[in-house]
């Protein structure tokens, strides 16, 4: 297994109240990505993950087009050092 990544996505546009946060926890959660997703009083969906680079990654895909509801605008998506976290959880 390659070493583990940690990325911060900021989910922009039509993301709340769409099973955003749900569906992201069940995906990550079936990925084997630890980390969490919350929505923000701005209207975005802020989402961390962390693990697996290829899993991370597909995450972040994922992020881009969200649930079916969803409409994204964009995502904004930092590199953060991994901290060990482990478990997915809503926020």
């Amino acid at each position: 297994m390659s070493e583990a990544i940690r990325r911060r996505a900021v989910v922009r546009g039509q993301v709340q109240g769409v099973f955003f946060r749900d569906t992201c926890r069940r995906l990550a959660q079936e990925a084997g990505v630890a980390g969490s997703v919350r929505n923000e009083p701005n209207g975005t969906v802020l989402a961390v993950f962390e693990g697996d680079p290829r899993a991370v990654r597909r995450m972040v895909d994922w992020c881009r087009s969200g649930p079916p509801s969803a409409h994204v605008d964009g995502v904004d998506v930092t590199d953060e050092q991994p901290t060990g976290e482990s478990g997915f959880s809503v926020r």
